[in-house]
């Protein structure tokens, strides 16, 4: 049995990881922690990984708090930069038996939506993101639009293209988005919205349309149990769930 605490057990995510967790084969629900919980009780309960879903502005105190207990963490917040990848690096280099698993998406079908959009990148001359969510949403752009922006990048500066073609000369301040990478992101925060996404790829006479919805938050619960399974045997930081999916 692996023995898990939840950070962030009142929340959204978090009752519903709660919940997972509890119905999982091989897994022991024991410490559910939120806002003002003593992150000692880690210890105390003899968990061996810890599911943060919490906030931004508290995610890095959490890691370093689970780190240094030597508890595994598997982090679905969002908020994740380079410089903060960077962080979290530097706190696990003198942990190295404990692993972090930072996905930006738990959803199976958004992490392949991402992975689509890598393959189709070097293709297309243009390419910009839609991203959707609800308006309690702390972050925007989200962490997987940030991250497909990343990979799209990456794949187009591999393929040597040319950065997208846009005359734009005068825009009101977020016209056009906030650039990730060379890639534009569009955030819409709406109620009646769970989280959705669409990469808009276009060429001369053709577009391509990649698009992923998730309906509910159980959507990504199979990818949060994977990671829990996971992590106990993957020491240092894996960052995206597609390294768990062999992708």
């Amino acid at each position: 049995m692996v023995r898990v605490a939840v950070i962030g057990a009142q929340g959204r995510m978090g009752s519903q990881v709660v919940q997972a967790v509890q119905e999982a084969d091989g897994l022991e629900l024991v410490a559910e922690l939120d806002q003002g919980d003593d992150l000692a009780q880690l210890g105390a309960a003899g968990a061996q990984v810890a599911v943060d879903f919490t906030h931004p502005g508290v995610v890095m105190q959490n890691l370093d708090a689970c780190i240094s207990q030597g508890v595994n963490v598997v982090v679905g917040t969002s908020g994740f930069d380079p410089a903060r990848i960077a962080e979290v690096e530097k706190l696990l280099a003198g942990n190295s038996s404990v692993g972090v698993v930072i996905a930006p998406n738990f959803g199976i079908a958004a992490v392949l939506m991402m992975k689509f959009s890598e393959l189709a990148a070097p293709h297309f001359e243009s390419v910009e993101i839609v991203e959707l969510h609800h308006p309690d949403k702390a972050d925007a752009p989200s962490g997987t639009a940030r991250r497909t922006a990343e990979l799209i990048t990456e794949a187009r500066n591999e393929a040597g293209l040319e950065p997208a073609p846009d005359a734009t000369v005068e825009s009101l301040e977020g016209a056009r988005g906030a650039v990730v990478g060379e890639v534009p992101i569009h955030a819409i925060r709406s109620r009646g919205m769970i989280a959705h996404q669409e990469v808009i790829f276009g060429t001369s006479g053709e577009l391509l349309t990649i698009r992923h919805d998730s309906m509910n938050r159980e959507s990504f619960m199979p990818g949060v149990v994977l990671a829990v399974r996971e992590v106990v045997n993957r020491p240092g930081l894996t960052f995206g769930l597609e390294h768990l999916l062999g992708l």
